[in-house]
């Protein structure tokens, strides 16, 4: 019978995500695909540091306990074959249970994303990241982050999201952008009863508290955060609409306008999604983050 991905958390992250490859990654802007290949196939017995990703990733293997596997990590890479054993040597040396990839070869990512019934998808590369978004996959451009522990053991997964333009839509933003704070914040207390539309990432909350409701409340392995530049009287509708989802989020930070880092190292994340820069960039500092590219 065939293995299936359907009753599963399927991340597919990038090797560049998983590892820290800018080194690799600069040979191939600046002397090409021939030299890239060269050197990962010289260095295929060198063993990769940690990446950005590589946190999260081990966290959600520690969900695959006792026989229940509930979350699947594929890579899904350009490189070729030829060139991903240093890949496949850095993960064994790392003891992830990862054995499933897609090595396209240089070609697209996006059309193997479905098949693989991907729920979330992390990658260095923007271009394939706004693929994926496309495709209808919540996706996240990794940024760069300080020097990973690889033996650093998290006993729960802390994911923290954005709320417009990541688990809502931009309906809101774009108002706010356009015609600034006063006409958004009366749009959204005119509509506070109305349910915000679903965003690239609402999906993806509906499948982790899934697997939050599988356990007790006060022993989920998962914990989530929102954290959004929203405040009150904006929060209501933010309320309303993970009720009518009928999702859990256990931690909710509305700062109107306060810097969020902070506020992310204390709920210590694993990772961060938000689709501004002016937010990414500072958190990454103190902790992994993912831009959402919207624009």
């Amino acid at each position: 019978m065939p293995y299936s991905l359907d009753d599963k958390l399927v991340v597919g992250i990038s090797s560049r995500a998983l590892f820290d490859l800018e080194q690799e990654n600069e040979i191939y802007e600046t002397e090409g695909l021939d030299a890239y290949s060269a050197y990962q196939v010289e260095h295929e017995n060198d063993i990769l540091r940690p990446g950005t990703a590589f946190p999260l990733v081990k966290a959600l293997h520690n969900l695959n306990t006792n026989g229940s596997y509930l979350t699947e990590i594929i890579i899904v890479s350009r490189n070729s074959a030829d060139t991903s054993l240093r890949i496949f040597n850095s993960i064994h040396h790392y003891g992830l249970d990862i054995s499933r990839a897609a090595l396209v070869g240089g070609a697209s990512i996006a059309p193997y994303l479905t098949p693989f019934r991907t729920d979330l998808f992390l990658s260095a590369n923007e271009a394939d990241v706004r693929e994926a978004l496309a495709a209808g996959v919540a996706a996240g451009l990794i940024c760069s982050n300080p020097p990973i522990d690889p033996a650093k053991e998290d006993p729960q997964i802390r994911i923290a999201f954005d709320g417009d333009a990541v688990l809502f839509s931009d309906e809101a933003e774009r108002i706010f952008q356009e015609k600034g704070l006063e006409a958004f914040t009366e749009h959204e207390r005119e509509n506070a009863q109305k349910p915000l539309p679903e965003g690239p990432f609402a999906k993806l909350l509906k499948t982790i508290s899934v697997i939050q409701n599988s356990y007790p409340k006060d022993s989920s392995p998962i914990r989530t955060a929102l954290v959004t530049a929203r405040s009150a009287p904006a929060h209501e509708r933010v309320v309303r609409t993970l009720r009518a989802w009928n999702v859990r989020i256990d931690e909710a930070f509305f700062l109107g306008g306060i810097q969020k880092s902070e506020i992310l190292k204390a709920f210590d994340a694993d990772i961060f999604f938000d689709d501004q820069a002016v937010h990414t960039d500072p958190a990454s500092k103190l902790v992994p983050a993912a831009r959402v590219p919207t624009d």
